[in-house]
């Protein structure tokens, strides 16, 4: 049995990811973490998810019920929290599972060293559609070169608080790898007055904010006479939570050390 607790307990991804963990024979909530303030600190963590009392609350310090754990999962906004926890987690010995987007470099960086001591799988997205088609575009723009223009387009729900998406960045940063080019140096964050023609490097990035869409990302590669279209819908944040407990297992058995989900997947 791995045991588990949630950083974010009482967000709509870390809700999906607790609801169906509690379905998994080989997974158990042993704990549940949210920020100062939250009005969910002192809940039933069964009573929040909505599958029974189980005596465990929520609570602001995982320090306090780290010690019973085998992984943390933490999804939380700011990134500042997430570096609290991995500080925590480091210092425990523990496993981990972040996705926390909008990290800055330093940020990242310091994310990073700290977690060096221990398993950490992250990943701005943990569906497997996306990593297999993180793995196409790189493919794809290695293949067309050039004479291609890559643009991509995210859309999310009306809550989401970071942009680009972190998912967005990644897929651009594999389109730039597969053309040789450095995503800091061509990267172009949506456009808008006179900004005229489009250069032949640049790496277009925009984002829609919208309802409550789970989730979609278009990468278009267009050229002379044809487009073409990479494309993935998330219907649910299931296609995500799935993945956590992917990620999960995965974490709980690895040697210290940064992995992502091409890991998990055994995706070279």
């Amino acid at each position: 049995m791995i045991k588990i607790v949630i950083c974010g307990i009482a967000g709509r991804m870390c809700g999906r990811i607790a609801a169906l963990a509690a379905e998994e024979d080989d997974l158990e909530i042993v704990g549940g973490v949210e920020s100062p303030g939250n009005p969910s600190i002192g809940q039933d963590l069964g009573e929040l998810l909505g599958t029974g009392h189980t005596g465990r609350h929520v609570v602001e310090d995982l320090e306090s019920v780290i010690g019973g754990a085998d992984v943390a999962v933490a999804f939380t906004a700011p990134p500042e929290g997430t570096l609290d926890h991995a500080k925590i987690a480091a210092a425990s010995g523990k496993a981990m599972v972040v996705g926390t987007t909008g990290f800055s470099n330093d940020q990242f960086s310091e994310f990073k060293k700290t977690l060096e001591p221990v398993p950490c799988v992250f990943a701005p997205s943990f569906s497997v559609g996306v990593t297999a088609l993180i793995k196409l575009v790189e493919e794809a723009a290695r293949i067309m070169g050039d004479q291609y223009d890559v643009e991509i387009v995210e859309a999310h729900h009306h809550f989401k608080a970071d942009a680009p998406s972190g998912t967005a960045l990644v897929l651009a940063k594999a389109a730039a790898r597969g053309l040789e080019r450095n995503l800091d140096e061509v990267g172009l964050y949506g456009r808008h007055g006179d900004v005229g023609a489009r250069t032949k490097e640049e790496i277009g990035i925009h984002a829609v904010r919208a309802g409550d869409l789970a989730g979609e990302h278009t990468v278009m590669f267009g050229g002379t006479g044809e487009m073409i279209q990479f494309v993935h819908r998330a219907q649910s944040r299931d296609s995500y939570a799935t993945g956590v407990l992917r990620a999960i297992r995965f974490v709980q058995n690895a040697q210290p050390g940064m992995y992502d989900m091409k890991d998990v997947l055994g995706i070279s």
